[in-house]
């Protein structure tokens, strides 16, 4: 190695341990300037002058190199059109200088990908919408429902709201219903409850224990819940307790091989609050091109990568979008995400569902993302595009994907969950036993012939996003994600209170089920 390429080197080596990347360009250009300049002294000024800086370069461009060689050239600044629709940047990182120096040698290269898919509700859609199938479908609810209910051994022996209704006071029951209607003061909570076949008034009194307070006041609309009562004199039944469906702890599936799965959502590519940068690191880790050698060897593992809806921020979704849009056209926000997603490497297998951001229609269950607006991506490398919700196994790992939507009306009706803690959210999705238990809220509800939200089958892993905020926990084995987001706070979501956590990426070891959360911020 002579002196020059030496110097070269030390002069990278600076730039890493400084927290910084070379991009091509700029490589290029110290490589060129070597013979006659000190490319360490040329990446020490630069430093030197990042350090007094407020808003600090992600990466380290040829333009921010050559004032210290010569006179500054005037800077051409894009539009963020022009941003947007440029993969320049993609093609310039592609050749990212590594912070490790062995050969990445990726482990999940050699594995066969094993995917099955369980049940993808939204390729069987089939509702007209009349009176008839909104009927249907809330009993075929009540019947899935009371189902798995009355597979705890505390509740199989409920009885029917009218035998309820029919006995003598003081006689005490176990009933099985829907919750229709909830009222609440400082003295009581009243809830209507009904069956096939009847409709009851229970009574949770002020004088009650806290703890079934605090359950009556958790309460959906529209869930199905056993409760343990009394009857009075008169129709009326005092509640005692209130049992939810819930899931029981089970076996984890555990993967044979040490494989990973990513689990990230909401890219929104087309905004102008899509975070490209950081997104392009992410794709430079898959290709074990970014991170230092504990990150590549995360990366080398690497088997699948799940995004749970919102690929694109799509055309009119919220109050005053089109302001905030980089692109303003569906079909170029999905060829803009292509560019993106085709990078993975091929050997990862890219896995999506539909989010309310997506093309699809709004109503779950969601069919997948048509061809139509992923050709793009198709022609470059293969994908899975499913429905919203879907089952599927990984390694024989069963993982429930879903987007997230009623998690919005989970949040403002009941006490203690806030935006901060999807996980929470998710978790009373499992206790309820249902993906979107509240019918006529936020997240709209075809009125299908079955009700695919009901969770029967319980998975390994449970992930959403759409809340934009990434948190993580184990409830009784199922391991509980909601992956955070790829986007900047918009004026909408600072209007709702709304602070994203942003490119921070879980991933899970389907083997242990250890969970690493990566930064590319």
């Amino acid at each position: 190695m002579n002196a020059t390429t030496e110097r070269l080197q030390k002069a990278v080596e600076l730039t890493i341990a400084a927290g910084y990347q070379l991009n091509k360009e700029a490589f290029d250009f110290l490589s060129m300037i070597a013979a006659t300049e000190d490319p360490v002294e040329i990446i020490s000024k630069a430093l030197k002058k990042f350090d007094t800086l407020k808003d600090k370069p992600l990466f380290i461009e040829k333009r921010l190199l050559e004032e210290f060689v010569r006179e500054p050239k005037p800077v051409e600044l894009l539009t963020s059109q022009e941003l947007a629709n440029s993969t320049m940047f993609i093609q310039h990182e592609q050749k990212q200088i590594l912070e490790g120096k062995k050969v990445f040698r990726p482990f999940a290269k050699e594995i066969e990908s094993s995917i099955n898919i369980i049940d993808d509700p939204g390729r069987k859609t089939n509702s007209s919408g009349t009176i008839e199938d909104y009927l249907e479908y809330f009993r075929d609810r009540f019947k899935r429902m009371e189902k798995l209910l009355r597979q705890r051994i505390d509740t199989r022996g409920a009885s029917s709201v009218i035998d309820a209704l029919k006995a003598p006071p003081n006689t005490k029951f176990k009933i099985i219903g829907m919750i229709t209607e909830k009222k609440e003061t400082k003295q009581k909570i009243l809830l209507t409850v009904e069956d096939l076949q009847a409709v009851a008034t229970v009574l949770v009194p002020q004088n009650a224990p806290n703890e079934l307070l605090e359950k009556a006041r958790t309460l959906l609309l529209d869930q199905v819940v056993c409760l343990s009562v009394t009857k009075t004199r008169g129709d009326i039944l005092i509640a005692e307790d209130i049992i939810l469906p819930d899931i029981a702890p089970k076996t984890q599936n555990k993967a044979p091989l040490p494989v990973y799965a990513v689990f990230t959502s909401d890219l929104h590519v087309g905004s102008i609050k899509f975070q490209k940068e950081a997104f392009n690191r992410f794709v430079l880790w898959l290709n074990g091109k970014y991170g230092n050698e504990e990150m590549r060897e995360i990366a080398s593992h690497v088997k699948y990568v799940l995004i749970a809806g919102d690929i694109v921020d799509g055309i009119g979704v919220y109050p005053n979008q089109l302001k905030e849009l980089a692109v303003k056209d569906i079909y170029g926000q999905y060829k803009l995400a292509a560019k993106f997603l085709e990078q993975i490497p091929d050997y990862i297998e890219v896995i999506i569902i539909p989010g309310n951001h997506d093309a699809p229609r709004k109503a779950l269950p969601q069919p997948p993302i048509s061809e139509e607006f992923l050709e793009p991506l198709l022609e470059a490398r293969k994908i899975h595009s499913v429905g919203n919700p879907c089952m599927l196994s990984l390694h024989n790992v069963e993982v429930l994907l879903y987007h997230g939507r009623s998690l919005d009306d989970i949040i403002s009706t009941v006490p203690g969950m806030d935006y901060t803690h999807p996980e929470k959210a998710m978790t009373l999705l499992l206790q309820c036993r249902h993906l979107a238990p509240i019918y006529g809220g936020k997240n709209p509800i075809s009125p299908e012939p079955k009700d695919y939200l009901v969770i029967e089958r319980v998975p390994d892993i449970f992930h959403a996003g759409h809340i934009h905020t990434l948190g993580y926990t184990n409830y009784r084995n199922v391991l509980v994600v909601n992956s955070g987001c790829w986007q900047e706070q918009t004026d909408y979501m600072k209007r709702l209170g709304l602070v994203p956590t942003t490119s921070l990426v879980p991933v899970v070891n389907l083997q242990t089920f250890q969970v690493k959360v990566l930064s590319f911020a």
